[in-house]
């Protein structure tokens, strides 16, 4: 497996990178299915500080965790609980899904654009134009999924929102978190 371990504005000794490498990995082992690489990212916020981990897993699903603490040892050891947290609930639910899938989830490219806003509160003005303003432009891929798959993914990683492309309908899709707690789906 590989690990990118990296620190904004922070350095990261040796010590903690074997830290993170002996205990993610031990997590990782006892629940998941192949996972390929990981990137913990350690930033600190006012006093504390905080612990970023993404796992990617050969089935093409995304683990991710954060954690917080004063110390740095302690937040990455809240995100390792986090994760295995997450790992361990939905451990029968990744074996049920992907035993029977041989080859990896497939991946379509699509376009990502984020879009400003005009602004907060009442007395906002008229934009000149209709049109929004684009703030960056970016490719993103799009998983081919079940739909108790998605939700999973969305789940995991911790999500609001999942564009996925449905395996048995061949069409896009949409997973998301409602207000009310409940999983929406949008099948057009």
């Amino acid at each position: 497996m590989r690990y990118q371990i990296t620190g904004k504005q922070i350095d990261i000794g040796d010590a903690l990178q074997t830290h993170v490498k002996t205990e993610l990995g031990s997590a990782l082992d006892k629940y998941s299915q192949r996972p390929t690489d990981a990137t913990v990212i350690f930033s600190k916020s006012a006093h504390e500080y905080v612990c970023e981990t993404v796992v990617h897993l050969s089935s093409g699903l995304n683990a991710a965790a954060k954690g917080h603490a004063t110390e740095i040892y302690a937040a990455f050891d809240a995100c390792v609980e986090k994760m295995d947290k997450q790992l361990r609930r939905y451990k029968r639910r990744l074996k049920d899904h992907h035993k029977d899938r041989t080859e990896p989830v497939e991946m379509i490219e699509a376009a990502y654009n984020i879009l400003a806003r005009h602004g907060d509160g009442d007395d906002v003005a008229e934009p000149e134009s209709l049109q929004p303003i684009i703030v960056a432009e970016m490719e993103t891929k799009i998983p081919s999924l079940s739909v108790g798959e998605a939700v999973m993914q969305m789940e995991l990683a911790g999500a609001p929102v999942l564009v996925f492309r449905n395996e048995k309908k061949d069409g896009v899709n949409v997973v998301y978190r409602r207000e009310d707690g409940n999983i929406g789906w949008i099948d057009p």
